[in-house]
C-alpha cells in the first residue's frame, strides 16, 4: 500500500490530468465550433449581400434606358441644336418635368456640349440646375467620349446625393451635340438595411462609403487614400464639401471566402463584426455586410461546455469500468478471504471441539480443572449416562444444589429437577425421554430453550470417542435480544412505510378531488356570469335598433367592446381552469398552416382596418403536427396582442419561417416594444404591460399565459424577442407533419385565398331593421329559466317580427303545450333547475309528436353538447348568443320549412 503523502499526491495528478484534458478538449471544441460558425454566418452573408446587390442592380435598370431613349427625342435635340433659342429651351423644359413626373426619377437635365445645363424638370425651383457647368463631373466627360457615363455625386444645385446616369446626343453627322443625365436617388433602398441587427454599407471605387443605414458611417473611408485619388475627389466635387473621416478596426480572424472578423474602434462598435464584401462590378462599387458574431461565439462556448461535459463523462464511465474492477477484484479476494476465514473458523470449531471432548475426556479421568476455562456449562456424563464431570458455569446457569452435582449421579435426577422448577416445558415427561433418548442412542443434537424468566439456553450435544456424552449450554440470550429488535425495528419501518404510502396515495386523492371540484366551481361560476352577460347582449342588439343619433350608437359601441372584454375574461378563466384540470382535449394531426392563417386573415383584417393598422399575412404551404384550435388561438392571442399595442398606421406582419425540425409561426408589430426585465412577466397570470395605444381595451392579462400552457400541451416553444421603440415579435415553433394528406393542400390554398371573400356580415348589417324579414308573423318558444336572458330573447326576437312566447321551466313549458300548439321554431337553455334540455324536448316531442326545429343554448363548455344536439337533429348555439348568429340561424331554418 502506498504511503498517505504519495497517495494524495498522486490523486492530485490524476485531478489535474482529467481538468487539463477537460480543458484541452474544450479549447479544440470551441475552435472548430466557432470556425464553422462563423464559415455558415460567412455563407449566410454572401446570400444576403447577393440579394442586396440585385436590389442595386434592378433599381438602377429601371433608368438606364431612360437617357437612351431622351437622347433620341426630337424636342431635346431641337433644343441643342438651337440652344439659344428661348421657346425651345422652355418646351424642353416642360417635356423634363412631364417625363420626371412619369418615371418618378429625381431630376433630368439637358446639358449642351460645352457642359452647361440649358433644360432640366427642376427649372422652377431655387436649386434649378439649369445655367450651371458640369463639365467636370466624369458622367459628362464619359458620355461625350464614349456616348454613356454614370457616376456616384452630391449635386451640385441641390446638394442631394444621387446617382447620375449620361446619355450623348448626337446630331444628323454622329457627333456629340450635348447629353442627357437622369440622377437615381438611392435613399429608398436601404429602407430594409437595419434589420437583425446589421450593417450594410455601399463604398465607391476608392473605398469611400456614400450609403448607410445608419448615418455615422456615410463618408467614411475604409482605407486611405493616396494623394492622386484625392485630387481626383476634389476635381470631380464627388462628397463636395463632406468631411471624409478614416475608420479604425482591428482585424481577429481571416474567413476563407474574403470575409474577417473584425474588431471595429471607430465607429465604435461593442461587439466584435464579421465583415463580408462584395463587388458590383458594372457600377465598380463594392457592397458590404457587418454582422455580429456574438451567435458564433455563443456556439462555441456551447461546443466548449458539450465538449467538456463529454470529456468528463468519458473519464466518470472510464472510472467506473476501472471502479467496477476493482470491486470485482475486491469482491474476488473478500470471498477468497471469507472462505478462508470460513476454513479456519471450521477449522477452529473442530479443534474447539476435539478440544471440548478432550476435556470431557480428561475430567472423565478425574481431572475436572480442565473444564473451567470454557465460557460454556458443560456436563460429562459416562456410558451408564452417570455424570461424571461439569464446570462451575454449568451449576451457575441451572443453580442447581451442591448436593446433587456428585460424581456418578444419574444424569436423569438432574433432568427431573429442571422438570420440577418447570424448565422443560409443559410436557416434561416426554421432554425427560426425547433427552435421556439422545444421550443412549450417542446422536449429536442442537437445540434453544427458553426458559420462563426470558433466558435462552442454547445445548449442543455430542458423543465421546470411548462411549459417554458432552453437552454444552450457552447463554445466547443477548443475541436473541438483537435479533428480536432488528425484526421489530423492520416491522415498524415496513409500517411506516405502508402508512406513508397510504397517506400519499389519500392526499392525492384529496388533491385530484379538490382539482375537479375547483374545476366544477369555476364552470359553474362562469356559467352563471355567461347568463347576464348574455341577456346584456341581446338587450343590446335591441337597443342598436332604437338609436338614431351618432353619439348614442358610439356608446353602444363602448358598451358591446365591455361586454366583449367581459365574455373574454370569463372564457380565458374557464381555459386555464380546464388547462390545470387536464381536462382540455388534444387533437394533433397534419395541419396546413394556410388554413389557420386564411382564419386569421378573415377574422383580422376588417378590425385591423379600422383601427388603421396594416396587417399583412404571408402565404406559407408548410404543414404542421398540430391540434387546429388550439393553434389557431395561440396565433389569435398574438395578433390580438399586436393589435393593442401597434400605433395607428403601425403594421402587423403574420408569417412563417422554416427551421431544421418544424415551422416558426411569428407575428412582428411596430408596437413600443417590450422591456428585457417583462419579457418573461407578461406570460403569468394577470399581468399587462403599461404602455400601448390601446390600454383601456386590454383584457386582464390572460391572453399570455393561457398561450404558454396551452404550448405546453401541445409540446411546442413560445419565444417574444423585442426591440423597446421598435415593435416586438412572438413565435411559436411547431413539428412539421410526418405526412401531407393527399388532396388536402390544394383545397387549403384555395381556403387561404378565398376567405377574406366569405368573412362573416357584421352584427349591424345582421341586426339591422328589414320590414320584410322572413322571420315577421313567425311563432317562437323561448324556454330559460334565467329572467334576463329569457326576457332580452324575447325582446330580440319580437324587434325581428316574431311572436314569440316565454316559459321559465320545464313544468311550466309542458303546461303551455298542452294547452298550445307547437311553435315554428324552439330556442332551448340546457339548463333548467332540476331539468335539462334534452329531457325537456324528448317530453314535448311526446306531446306534439313532432318538433319543430330546435336550438339548444348554454353557457357550459362541455364539448359535448353540440355533437350530442347534432344527433337529435336539433342546432347549437353557445352563451352569449351573438344576435347576428341567432337571426342568422333562425331565418336559415325557418325558410328552409324545418
Amino acid at each position: 500500500m502506498l504511503p498517505p503523502r504519495r497517495r494524495q499526491l498522486q490523486t492530485a495528478a490524476w485531478i489535474l490530468l482529467i481538468l487539463a484534458g477537460m480543458l484541452l478538449s474544450a479549447l479544440v471544441a470551441g475552435r472548430i465550433a466557432y470556425a464553422q460558425a462563423l464559415q455558415r454566418q460567412a455563407g449566410e452573408a454572401s446570400a444576403l449581400l447577393a440579394q442586396r446587390a440585385q436590389v442595386i442592380e434592378q433599381h438602377i435598370d429601371r433608368y438606364r434606358i431612360m437617357p437612351a431613349v431622351l437622347s433620341l427625342d426630337p424636342q431635346l435635340r431641337a433644343t441643342l441644336a438651337n440652344p439659344g433659342d428661348t421657346l425651345q429651351r422652355q418646351r424642353a423644359n416642360e417635356r423634363l418635368v412631364q417625363l420626371n413626373f412619369a418615371n418618378r426619377t429625381s431630376t433630368l437635365t439637358l446639358i449642351d456640349r460645352s457642359g452647361t445645363g440649358i433644360a432640366a424638370s427642376n427649372w422652377d425651383q431655387p436649386n434649378s440646375n439649369v445655367g450651371y457647368s458640369y463639365a467636370f463631373r466624369p458622367y459628362f466627360q464619359l458620355a461625350m467620349a464614349h456616348g454613356a457615363g454614370e457616376f456616384y455625386a452630391i449635386g451640385v444645385t441641390t446638394g442631394v446625393p444621387g446617382h447620375f446616369i449620361a446619355r450623348a446626343v448626337r446630331d444628323e453627322r454622329g457627333g456629340a451635340v450635348g447629353a442627357v443625365a437622369v440622377k437615381v436617388e438611392l435613399e429608398d433602398i436601404r429602407s430594409d438595411w437595419s434589420e437583425r441587427g446589421d450593417v450594410v454599407l455601399l463604398s465607391d471605387n476608392h473605398g469611400v462609403v456614400f450609403l448607410s443605414a445608419q448615418p455615422q458611417w456615410r463618408y467614411r473611408m475604409l482605407h486611405p487614400l493616396p494623394p492622386d485619388w484625392q485630387r481626383e475627389l476634389r476635381d470631380t466635387r464627388q462628397y463636395q464639401s463632406q468631411r471624409l473621416r478614416p475608420v479604425a478596426f482591428d482585424v481577429q480572424r481571416e474567413i476563407d471566402g474574403g470575409a474577417r472578423v473584425v474588431r471595429w474602434r471607430e465607429p465604435r462598435l461593442r461587439e466584435p463584426m464579421l465583415w463580408q464584401s462584395m463587388r458590383l462590378a458594372r457600377e465598380d462599387w463594392t457592397l458590404h455586410l457587418l454582422r455580429d458574431v456574438t451567435p458564433s461565439i455563443r456556439a462555441a462556448w456551447i461546443a466548449r461546455a458539450v465538449a467538456a461535459g463529454a470529456w468528463l463523462l468519458a473519464v466518470a464511465v472510464a472510472l467506473l469500468l476501472v471502479q467496477r474492477g476493482r470491486i470485482a477484484a475486491l469482491r474476488l479476494r473478500s470471498r477468497q478471504e471469507l472462505e478462508k476465514m470460513v476454513e479456519h473458523h471450521a477449522e477452529a470449531l473442530r479443534n474447539a471441539q476435539d478440544g471440548l471432548v478432550h476435556a470431557a475426556r480428561q475430567a472423565s479421568m478425574g481431572e475436572g480443572q480442565s473444564l473451567e476455562h470454557l465460557p460454556q456449562g458443560v456436563s460429562v456424563v459416562d456410558s451408564q449416562l452417570r455424570l461424571v464431570a461439569w464446570n462451575q458455569r454449568y451449576g451457575e446457569l441451572f443453580r442447581y444444589p451442591p448436593e446433587l452435582l456428585q460424581v456418578g449421579r444419574p444424569i436423569e435426577d438432574l433432568i427431573r429437577f429442571n422438570a420440577r422448577r418447570g424448565l422443560l416445558g409443559a410436557d416434561p415427561e416426554d421432554a425427560i425421554r426425547r433427552r435421556l433418548d439422545h444421550l443412549q442412542r450417542g446422536q449429536p443434537y442442537l437445540h434453544e430453550r427458553e426458559r420462563p424468566d426470558g433466558t435462552v439456553i442454547e445445548i449442543r450435544g455430542n458423543p465421546m470417542p470411548d462411549g459417554g456424552f458432552v453437552t454444552s449450554y450457552a447463554d445466547i440470550t443477548a443475541y436473541k435480544q438483537a435479533a428480536r429488535d432488528l425484526r421489530t425495528l423492520a416491522d415498524s419501518l415496513e409500517r411506516g412505510i405502508e402508512q406513508r404510502t397510504s397517506d400519499l396515495q389519500a392526499a392525492k386523492g384529496e388533491a385530484e378531488r379538490a382539482n375537479r371540484s375547483k374545476t366544477r366551481f369555476v364552470a359553474a361560476a362562469v356559467h352563471d356570469l355567461l347568463q347576464p352577460l348574455n341577456a346584456a347582449r341581446m338587450y343590446l342588439s335591441s337597443l342598436r335598433r332604437r338609436v338614431d343619433d351618432e353619439q348614442g350608437r358610439e356608446l353602444a359601441d363602448h358598451i358591446e367592446a365591455a361586454l366583449a372584454a367581459q365574455d373574454d375574461i370569463l372564457s380565458s378563466l374557464l381555459d386555464i381552469s380546464r388547462l390545470e384540470s387536464g381536462a382540455l382535449e388534444v387533437r394533433r394531426g397534419a395541419l396546413p398552416l394556410a388554413r389557420v392563417f386564411a382564419a386569421i386573415d378573415s377574422q383580422f383584417r376588417i378590425l385591423a382596418e379600422s383601427r388603421g393598422l396594416r396587417l399583412h399575412v404571408l402565404p406559407t404551404r408548410a404543414w404542421v403536427d398540430s391540434d387546429e384550435v388550439l393553434l389557431r388561438r395561440i396565433v389569435q392571442n398574438f395578433v390580438s396582442n399586436a393589435m393593442q399595442f401597434a400605433p395607428r398606421e403601425g403594421r402587423i406582419v403574420l408569417g412563417a419561417r422554416r427551421l431544421r425540425e418544424g415551422v416558426r409561426i411569428e407575428v412582428w408589430d411596430s408596437g413600443p416594444g417590450i422591456a428585457e426585465n417583462k419579457r418573461e412577466l407578461i406570460f403569468e397570470e394577470f399581468q399587462r404591460l403599461d404602455t400601448g395605444v390601446e390600454a383601456p381595451q386590454r383584457g386582464a392579462g390572460l391572453g399570455l399565459a393561457i398561450v404558454r400552457r396551452v404550448a405546453r400541451l401541445l409540446g411546442h416553444r413560445v419565444a417574444v424577442r423585442s426591440w423597446p421603440g421598435h415593435g416586438s415579435v412572438f413565435s411559436v415553433e411547431a413539428p412539421y407533419a410526418r405526412a401531407e394528406p393527399a388532396g388536402v393542400a390544394a383545397s387549403a390554398a384555395a381556403a387561404s385565398s378565398a376567405a377574406p371573400a366569405n368573412a362573416a356580415p357584421s352584427t349591424q348589417a345582421a341586426a339591422s331593421a328589414d320590414p320584410d324579414s322572413p322571420l315577421r308573423g313567425r311563432t317562437a318558444w323561448v324556454i330559460d329559466d334565467d329572467l334576463h336572458s329569457r326576457q332580452a330573447a324575447l325582446g330580440l326576437l319580437g324587434d325581428w317580427g316574431c311572436e314569440a312566447s316565454g316559459a321559465a321551466s320545464a313544468a311550466e313549458a309542458l303546461a303551455r303545450a298542452g294547452a298550445q300548439p307547437p311553435p315554428e321554431l324552439l330556442l332551448l337553455d340546457y339548463r333548467l333547475g332540476e331539468s335539462t334540455g334534452f329531457e325537456l324536448g324528448t317530453q314535448l316531442e311526446a306531446k306534439w309528436k313532432r318538433l319543430p326545429p330546435v336550438v339548444l343554448m348554454s353557457a357550459d363548455v362541455d364539448p359535448t353538447l353540440r355533437p350530442r344536439a347534432a344527433e337529435r337533429d336539433w342546432h347549437f348555439l353557445p352563451k352569449p348568443l351573438k344576435p347576428a348568429a341567432l337571426r342568422a340561424l333562425a331565418t336559415r331554418l325557418l325558410a328552409r320549412g324545418e
